[in-house]
């Protein structure tokens, strides 16, 4: 019987505290685009399906640039993988300060979608670093770990958007100087981000993908037919699929709830607002549950639960019973939490050397939230709590994911 792992080496803590700083910074933006949804509604005065084109933006880049990014961190490594992707992240928030100058939807998307471009670069790097910074019987609970923090960070776009751009002087106005201010501050933030990490020293990589220890084939991730093509790993199929509509599932959820407070809990928009900040810590504390959880039950069972949650919070949402329709919103969050580094860390098992290549497809699949917003748009424009149906499919296809079709065969 084979020692348990460290969860991590002392060489690469100062690189695994980095890299997981990456997973706050894009929670930070990609929850400001759900306030952001609501006030271009009210600035720009959108209907709720169009405003649905704000995720299609940001998630449809990862449709595009998840394989170049990809290609890239195989031909160039994880360092320049990360500093391409902060480039991009930080290139498409100073647009912005032009698309709002223009008062502009199209050039808004056009910023959004460049800065989309730098957030795939950044999560088709930012898994496999994480995974490969330690022993691949822990990588689970160690993206996991990481994206605890990208649920942090997902809590404190919600409370730093309401502030600037759902407080009640901003809600009537037609000046886009709040959305210019906030972008470019966080611009600048990025750049200073990328600066450091020029002169952040990484320690050299025995990638564990390509040169894997046999102790325990059961457990790490080692590629037994290394002559197999990628497609040829149905449980990899599989996980693109289930990212796709996890991810479907999620952009939808979030991309409304502030809509579901206003127009069924009949909530201000700053208050709803503020609310979405309870919203995403109930991610953070399925996040820290559910990597807790890890330790005794095996992460395809305890994904498979929580899509079963989800379903049933689903349900509850879309009848509109007040307060209990509205606290199972927020649990959505709570079992929404484990299945995106889940998903990803079982898409990645025993890869070898397609591992890198499979993160940017599974990546990809990320896609799924820039069609599920209109969508849920179409049926929100005539009942908000009715569109929460709709990602009961999504929670389906999660389900059997991780019930049966997870399994690597061989």
């Amino acid at each position: 019987m084979t020692d348990k792992p460290a969860f991590t080496e002392k060489k690469f803590i100062v690189t695994f505290i980095f890299v997981t700083s990456l997973f706050l910074m894009w929670g930070v933006l990609h929850s400001m685009s759900d306030v952001l949804n609501k006030h271009f509604q009210n600035v720009l005065n959108l209907s709720k399906s169009k405003s649905g084109y704000i995720q299609m933006s940001v998630f449809g880049a990862y449709f595009i640039m998840s394989i170049p990014a990809g290609y890239f961190l195989k031909k160039f490594g994880y360092k320049s993988g990360v500093l391409m992707g902060l480039l991009l992240f930080a290139a498409g928030i100073f647009l912005f300060v032009p698309a709002a100058n223009a008062f502009s939807f199209t050039f808004f998307r056009i910023a959004l979608f460049i800065m989309g471009c730098g957030m795939a670069t950044l999560e088709t790097v930012a898994h496999p670093f994480a995974a490969a910074l330690g022993d691949q019987r822990r990588s689970d609970q160690r993206i996991n770990f990481a994206q605890t923090f990208n649920a942090v960070g997902t809590m404190i776009g919600p409370a730093i958007g309401s502030m600037f751009l759902l407080s009640t002087d901003n809600v009537h106005s037609t000046d886009l100087t709040s959305v210019k201010t906030l972008y470019v501050a966080i611009g600048c933030v990025i750049l200073l981000i990328a600066v450091v990490f020029v002169f952040l020293k990484i320690p050299v990589l025995t990638d564990p993908h390509v040169n894997p220890v046999l102790a325990d084939s059961a457990a790490v991730n080692v590629d037994v037919d290394p002559g197999r093509k990628l497609y040829q790993h149905k449980h990899f199929i599989w996980a693109c699929a289930a990212q796709f509509f996890n991810v479907a599932a999620q952009a939808g959820t979030w991309a409304y709830f502030i809509n579901y407070g206003v127009d069924v809990m009949h909530f201000s928009n700053e208050k709803a607002g503020y609310l979405m900040i309870v919203f995403m810590g109930m991610m953070v504390l399925g996040r820290i549950v559910g990597t807790s959880l890890m330790t005794y039950i095996a992460p395809n069972k305890l994904l498979a639960s929580f899509a079963c949650g989800s379903i049933l919070m689903c349900l509850i949402v879309a009848q509109g019973w007040g307060w209990s329709s509205y606290i199972a919103l927020m649990m959505i969050n709570f079992f929404f939490s484990i299945m995106f580094p889940t998903i990803f860390s079982l898409g990645l098992k025993n890869l070898g050397e397609h591992t890198q290549q499979a993160s940017s497809f599974i990546s990809m699949g990320v896609v799924g939230g820039a069609f599920f917003p209109l969508i849920m748009g179409q049926v929100a424009n005539h009942s908000v709590a009715q569109a929460y149906y709709v990602p009961v499919i999504c929670y389906l296809v999660i389900f059997l994911f991780a019930y049966r079709f997870y399994k690597v065969k061989y």
